[in-house]
């Protein structure tokens, strides 16, 4: 019975609570489905945020658009990805975490192709670009459904380990992507099947690159991958549920307290790894930025992977607590090292500055995530007085879920806000401290909304009774 359920495409009898089922049958299957949801989340955020890269060689290669036109181009897969997300985070109990992880990787290779054919060019209009861009966001919607899908296999007491490893290697996407696409496009990776090399002068300097590889060399993992999903992952019968059903998370407040919260975390993550290597190419000319922009997405992607543990000891609250006060110090930071309260403009500390933030991110990211499927179980006793324990827990479950998928959704957003407000700041000032200041003040809200709602002694998390309710799911 173990090696058939586990090795049937569907798994219709899925008990993770229980622990001899757990230890025999439900491990081994969870741990393949996780290990091959890694990969192809991994290549999503790859494709998602590849604009981010690619915009700071486009005027190398004879494209004549603006600065503000450029931060728009990082900005719109961020837009698109995010909107996708609310749509996707309903999609796994519709159509199967196999079935639905499969489609969307194999989407990805929409928006790779197409940037390796538009790059090559220069005569190619704006709007094939923006459409491009708008599609990169179809890597940005698999997080949601990614996130979802995990959920439904792991027990509570490892749900958020679960979660922290798919999303912190999910996220690494960006910082592989960011150090892949200098590589590729230095060498003629395809030879001349993907077309000619284009010639560079950047500092004085003549060179050649394939800037259409950035595109092209996901193509060969996506179509991998996406085998590798669907001969190898699973659908949960016992995950199915309507979209009327989970809908019942735009009643909750928590939802919204919580995509507040995200929008601070995830969306400064994504934002700070589209807006980074543009920001610092405008901001520091003589400075290479491409070969330094992996690190913050790499650092913010192992803090999140790592740091999960942190959260189940101390508590989601409390660690989201102090990554909004570490992030609004780092904001200040970044402003000092620009000039803003008097000091020598210092590169250094403009990017010591960032690479804290980006840790802090990836924690806040890991806290927010494990604050969750706590803030729900708490809920329940509430919500539903007079129902089961069973039945409570199996509404706790699917909203979780649905919660988690939505925030991821909404948190995104700030993918396409912080390149936007950077590029609009810069239009406007000539320089990023207007933008800067309204990412302090922002931060300072979620200090105030986390204390508030949360992390303070007299809150509904800190209850004895919260307390007993998360130790016996641990």
């Amino acid at each position: 019975m173990p090696s058939k359920e586990g090795s049937s495409p569907v798994l219709t009898d899925w008990r993770p609570e229980d622990p001899a089922f757990w230890t025999e049958t439900g491990k081994p299957v969870a741990s393949r489905n996780l290990w091959i949801s890694v990969p192809n989340l991994l290549l999503a955020f790859s494709v998602w945020m590849v604009w981010s890269m690619v915009v700071a060689k486009l005027k190398l290669i004879g494209f004549k658009f603006t600065t503000d036109q450029l931060f728009w181009l990082a900005a719109l897969p961020a837009l698109s990805g995010a909107t996708l997300r609310v749509f996707y985070s309903f999609m796994v109990p519709v159509f199967g975490g196999r079935r639905w992880t499969t489609l969307t990787t194999l989407s990805l290779l929409v928006p790779a192709i197409g940037i390796g054919m538009a790059v090559q060019n220069p005569q190619t209009p704006y709007w094939v670009f923006a459409s491009l861009a708008l599609l990169c966001g179809l890597g940005g919607g698999n997080f949601a459904s990614s996130m979802a899908n995990i959920s439904f296999f792991y027990p509570r007491r490892e749900k958020g380990n679960a979660l922290a490893v798919n999303a912190g290697f999910g996220n690494l996407g960006v910082s592989v992507m960011q150090f892949l696409v200098p590589v590729v496009i230095g060498v003629g990776l395809f030879g001349p099947v993907v077309g000619a090399p284009q010639t560079v002068v950047d500092h004085g300097v003549t060179s050649h690159i394939w800037l259409q590889n950035a595109g092209f060399v996901w193509v060969p993992f996506i179509v991998i991958a996406a085998i590798a999903s669907w001969f190898g992952m699973n659908d949960l019968a016992s995950a199915k549920a309507s979209f009327s059903a989970q809908a019942v998370i735009f009643k909750r407040m928590h939802n919204w307290v919580m995509c507040w919260l995200y929008v601070g975390t995830f969306g400064s993550f994504i934002g700070f790894s589209a807006a980074f290597p543009l920001l610092t190419k405008t901001l520091f000319p003589e400075v290479n930025a491409l070969q330094i922009a992996f690190l913050g997405p790499l650092i913010g992607a192992a803090s999140r992977a790592m740091t999960g543990w942190v959260s189940d000891k101390w508590g989601g609250e409390r660690v989201t607590q102090w990554a909004f006060i570490a992030l609004a110090l780092g904001v200040l930071s970044v402003l000092h090292a620009l000039g803003a309260f008097g000091a020598e403009q210092s590169f250094s500390l403009f990017f010591a500055s960032f690479m804290w933030l980006f840790f802090w991110t990836g924690i806040g990211n890991a806290s927010t995530f494990q604050m969750i499927p706590a803030i729900v179980r708490s809920d329940m006793p509430r919500l539903m007085p007079g129902a089961s324990v069973e039945v409570r827990q199996r509404a706790a479950e699917m909203e979780a879920a649905a919660i988690v998928g939505f925030t991821s959704a909404i948190g995104a957003f700030g993918g396409f806000f912080i390149p936007k407000a950077f590029g609009d700041s810069l239009k406007a000032t000539g320089d990023p401290k207007m933008a800067l200041f309204i990412f302090f003040a922002f931060y300072i809200s979620c200090v105030v909304v986390n204390w508030a709602f949360y992390a303070r002694k007299s809150s509904f998390l800190r209850t004895p009774v919260s307390i007993e309710n998360k130790a016996a799911s641990q």
